[in-house]
């Protein structure tokens, strides 16, 4: 059965998505919402680096849902407007189209959600019949997916890890880099991302799905933040001058505490600049960023992962296995019955861009 789809946003995850989509052997891509009036009129093809697809780009809203798609892959993005976002998710869903996408945190383990959020994504899913699924890489399938799957080879587990290293010079948001990350502010200046609520908000979810799978109680959850300076001026091309003395590199961790002790941890070690902190662990030889699990017990097992997008750019390469991921997952939301479902409640999810 093939599913139609229409992709919100083409912006890190809208573009994959585009491929992704039309890659797959059981959609078809019927529709592409975008914001930015420059785009409107273009073919999603020229949008994705792809051939032309026929479908053309359009910023009204109502036309594309009223295409009846069966499932939106929200990929539009909510950093600086996160309730216009959830009121665009929420509108598809109570359309009757399920929705996909690497937003709405909170969503990512809904039985810790916020009350009155789960009261309207569910009141939406219940009067459009729809289903909705957020996850993305991390905060997403490299902390719940891949743990889990790996849990299952060892035997006793001391503390699973999981990391990712990066450097945000290659991260096409500077807004997001400056403004919520806090590259290039002072120092004795908290950035929003790394304020202790909104590393729970954010990260949280995640270890408390994690532990769902791995059937434990969490008895508490901890971060701790570090910040280090640039030691020299640096300029990063399209993202401007970030000078000596302010944040040069950052790292935290969310740590899931059981028995007294961090069991399941979240890590980030983020630079601007590969010079900065070089005491830190850094990624492996020639890359500027990965993801790594460790789990440490018997067998420890260590896996890493470096994705590339065709570009050579690490940021895109993860950006491109958000959309994957969550594009080979609309058969599954699609036939899952309506409501909030996470990683835990789908089938496993396998490829369809292997075409015969």
């Amino acid at each position: 059965m093939t599913r139609r789809v229409v992709v919100w946003g083409t912006g890190n995850v809208g573009r994959p998505a585009i491929r992704a989509v039309v890659s797959h052997r059981d959609l078809e891509l019927v529709g592409v919402i975008v914001a930015n009036v420059d785009k409107v009129g273009l073919d999603a093809g020229t949008l994705a680096d792809i051939e032309p697809t026929g479908v053309i780009a359009s910023d009204d809203v109502d036309a594309v849902l009223a295409l009846k798609p069966d499932c939106v892959v929200y990929a539009s993005s909510g950093d600086f407007r996160p309730m216009e976002a959830i009121g665009e998710m929420l509108r598809c869903l109570g359309a009757g189209c399920n929705v996909v996408t690497p937003g709405m945190y909170p969503l990512y383990h809904p039985k810790s959600a916020p009350p009155e959020l789960i009261q309207y994504v569910e009141g939406a899913c219940s009067q459009g019949g729809s289903t909705i699924l957020a996850t993305g890489i991390d905060p997403g399938w490299a902390m719940d997916l891949l743990p889990l799957t790996l849990s299952g080879v060892v035997g006793q587990i001391d503390e699973i890890r999981c990391q990712e290293f990066f450097n945000y010079a290659t991260y096409h948001a500077p807004d997001a880099v400056r403004d919520l990350v806090g590259f290039g502010t002072p120092l004795d200046r908290t950035p929003p991302m790394l304020m202790p609520e909104a590393l729970i908000t954010v990260w949280g979810p995640m270890l408390r799905l994690l532990a769902e799978g791995l059937d434990i109680e969490l008895d508490d959850i901890e971060v701790h933040t570090e910040r280090r300076p640039l030691t020299e001026t640096i300029e990063v091309p399209g993202m401007g001058i970030f000078e000596a003395g302010t944040q040069g590199a950052m790292r935290f961790e969310v740590r899931g505490i059981v028995g007294g002790r961090a069991r399941l941890v979240m890590e980030h070690i983020t630079r601007i600049d590969d010079d900065a902190a070089p005491d830190w662990p850094s990624p492996a030889a020639g890359k500027q960023g990965m993801h790594r699990v460790l789990l440490t017990g018997r067998p420890s097992i260590e896996v890493t992962i470096s994705a590339d997008d065709g570009t050579g750019n690490p940021a895109e390469g993860g950006n491109a296995t958000a959309a994957a991921r969550l594009v080979n997952a609309i058969p599954a939301v699609c036939e899952a019955a309506p409501g909030i479902v996470t990683s835990l409640d789908l089938p496993p999810i396998y490829g369809r861009g292997l075409n015969p």
